[in-house]
């Protein structure tokens, strides 16, 4: 039996991969499935238990699933994090990075083996101007960074999507561009799989890379866009937008310090949090 703990946001909630639910508590309808439980389908007799939330940061995480996670005694965890702390205003790649290595490090510690990823560009995702996205390229860069150097430091299987070239393809994306249409779920879960049974872990079949459902018509996209896409637009805009408006202006006039300096902090940060 493996007990796979899934720790993070909605990416791993597999919201872009719907499903539908036939009967139960819920009745009928759409649920998310996702790469965390097309990976389980993957491993021998798999108890899977999503913790993830939609909206979750690294602290949110810290805070909230990890305290449940550990009391599964998982086999294998995932903190898959990053991209709702790079869209707040209130981004501290400090507090970002401190968070991560108290949950990587309590996962290992417990036993489990640990997944990670470095993560794409969500300005580059979004498709915002260059005034806009260059500020979110330097958080998703920074937080790239902590989560390579957690990986070294505790061994966790590490998966780069920012470097995947196959997560450029378009197929790959939801029509929200920020979440993994059913493919690109697909995608996450096989190149986890392929670590996993690269490190020697007992592992059953590969996850298909290929959809079980058709793509979402354009219609149903641009209905998407006009409805929730519309309201998700709006609610970001009240913190994201003059966010990094402000940073585009300061980045403009002022310059930034470089991501490594501000990486450095960091990485030196949680290592003074683990020893307390």
């Amino acid at each position: 039996m493996t007990t796979f703990a899934a720790l993070g946001d909605s990416i791993t909630l597999g919201v872009g991969d719907p499903v539908r639910r036939e009967g139960g508590r819920g009745g009928r309808g759409r649920a998310w499935r996702g790469w965390a439980a097309l990976l389980a389908g993957g491993l021998q007799e798999p108890r899977l238990h999503v913790l993830a939330s939609c909206g979750a940061r690294a602290t949110d995480v810290e805070r909230d699933q990890l305290p449940a996670a550990l009391q599964l005694r998982p086999d294998i965890a995932s903190f898959v994090v990053g991209v709702n702390d790079t869209l707040r205003a209130s981004f501290d790649v400090a507090d970002v990075a401190a968070a991560a290595a108290h949950t990587i490090g309590a996962l290992r510690a417990a036993g489990a083996e640990v997944l990670t990823m470095r993560l794409p560009d969500p300005g580059q995702m979004l498709g915002l101007p260059g005034s806009l996205a260059r500020p979110l390229a330097r958080r998703m860069h920074e937080v790239n960074a902590v989560m390579d150097g957690l990986a070294a430091r505790f061994g966790t299987l590490h998966y780069d999507a920012a470097g995947d070239a196959d997560v450029s393809d378009p197929r790959m994306w939801a029509v929200d561009r920020l979440h993994p249409s059913e493919r690109g779920h697909r995608l996450i879960a096989c190149r986890f799989h392929d670590r996993l049974t690269a490190a020697g872990l007992p592992t059953g079949p590969r996850p298909d890379p290929e959809p079980s459902s058709p793509p979402p018509t354009r219609l149903a996209e641009i209905g998407w866009m006009a409805t929730k896409g519309t309201a998700w637009v709006m609610r970001r805009s009240t913190d994201l937008v003059p966010g990094l408006v402000a940073m585009a202006i300061r980045e403009r006039w002022r310059g930034e310090e470089p991501p490594s300096a501000t990486t450095e902090r960091a990485a030196a940060r949680p290592r003074a949090r683990q020893a307390r």
